[in-house]
């Protein structure tokens, strides 16, 4: 395990944007942890979308936006490593569909379920033009997504 001090060189080594984002992250997941038992899914939902209206359509290119996404997943899988508990799918999904909006990158919340062994189990991530974000390669395919009413942003 690296050693506190050994954390913040690496911290202070990031970029004004990147240390901007890790610091974003670790403020908003532990709200959001909060937020969802309070209030539920859709409230909280609904809550981070009107605090934060998506941005207009800009004129960069997508692969750009997909570049700026990435590394904002990145900095948010930083900062979830970092807390003092382990953030759910869900949390980390909200938390980084509410960063990116805030950046005005279009993207979309999934939520999706299965069955496994007779126990239901859902996992939760966020996608890009259809590119997943801040999930471990190939997980959500083992998920049917629920067609439920989206916010993209």
């Amino acid at each position: 395990m690296k050693s506190a001090v050994e954390k913040w060189r690496r911290f202070w080594r990031l970029t004004k944007f990147e240390r901007g984002i890790v610091v974003k992250a670790s403020l908003a997941l532990p709200v959001t942890r909060v937020g969802l038992r309070l209030t539920g899914f859709r409230r909280w939902r609904v809550t981070l979308a009107s605090l934060t209206p998506a941005g207009g359509e800009d004129s960069f290119p997508r692969s750009s936006k997909l570049e700026s996404a990435r590394l904002i997943a990145r900095m948010e899988t930083i900062a979830a490593r970092n807390l003092f508990f382990e953030p759910t799918c869900l949390e980390r999904s909200i938390v980084l569909w509410w960063l990116l909006r805030s950046r005005g990158i279009p993207v979309e919340l999934r939520v999706g379920a299965r069955k496994q062994a007779e126990r239901f189990e859902a996992h939760a991530w966020v996608e890009f033009e259809g590119t997943v974000l801040g999930d471990d390669a190939g997980v959500h395919d083992h998920f049917v997504p629920f067609d439920c009413p989206a916010i993209s942003g």
